[in-house]
């Protein structure tokens, strides 16, 4: 299941995609030390070899996730070279695909409780949406309408998440074709 450091042990970036898998399966109580070592197959001095403790592994999460979820949502790295509605469905595809989804969704609930992970969801929100905002002023529309078509479809974004439950592909590739059109449609 992981990828081992250069030398056979494991690095911080293994243990740190456990605890992405462990969040997606089964949400924030499931990070606890002896989970992530059940789940490595190591022990707790492997654990303690690379992280101070649980504060500092889940400050080194949040940030892993902060910085994976820019890189991983390629609607962050199209340029204007990309057409604008070729943006928007990137960032569908790339919210709604499988790997993505659960940790997204799990991030979320955990922002619920912990201040930092609510301030990297929000920054990360703060992105996405002005890369909408722009792919909407892009199309032509007015900086008012952009705003609401950009808000409206971050929020049926953020809605399909939540309906998505724990089907392998939440909403079908037509029929995220279909929500695009009519958010672009004049």
């Amino acid at each position: 299941m992981t990828t081992t450091g250069t030398r056979g042990r494991l690095s911080v970036q293994d243990w740190l995609e456990a605890g992405f898998s462990l969040l997606a399966e089964a949400g924030r109580p499931a990070l606890t030390i002896d989970r992530l070592c059940a789940q490595l197959g190591v022990t707790k001095g492997s654990f303690y070899w690379h992280f101070t403790g649980m504060a500092g592994y889940r400050s080194a999460l949040i940030e892993a996730w902060a910085q994976q979820r820019g890189r991983e949502l390629p609607i962050h790295r199209a340029g204007p070279d990309h057409p604008p509605r070729e943006r928007l469905s990137m960032m569908t595809e790339a919210l709604l695909h499988p790997r993505h989804w659960k940790l997204e969704r799990a991030m979320r609930e955990w922002a619920r409780t912990d201040p930092a992970v609510a301030a990297s969801v929000t920054a990360g929100d703060r992105r996405a949406r002005k890369a909408v905002r722009q792919a909407f002023l892009d199309l032509g529309f007015e900086a008012a309408e952009a705003d609401l078509r950009a808000q409206l479809t971050f929020a049926a974004g953020m809605g399909f998440l939540q309906m998505a439950n724990n089907s392998a592909h939440p909403m079908p590739v037509a029929q995220r074709e279909r929500v695009l059109d009519f958010m672009t449609r004049p």
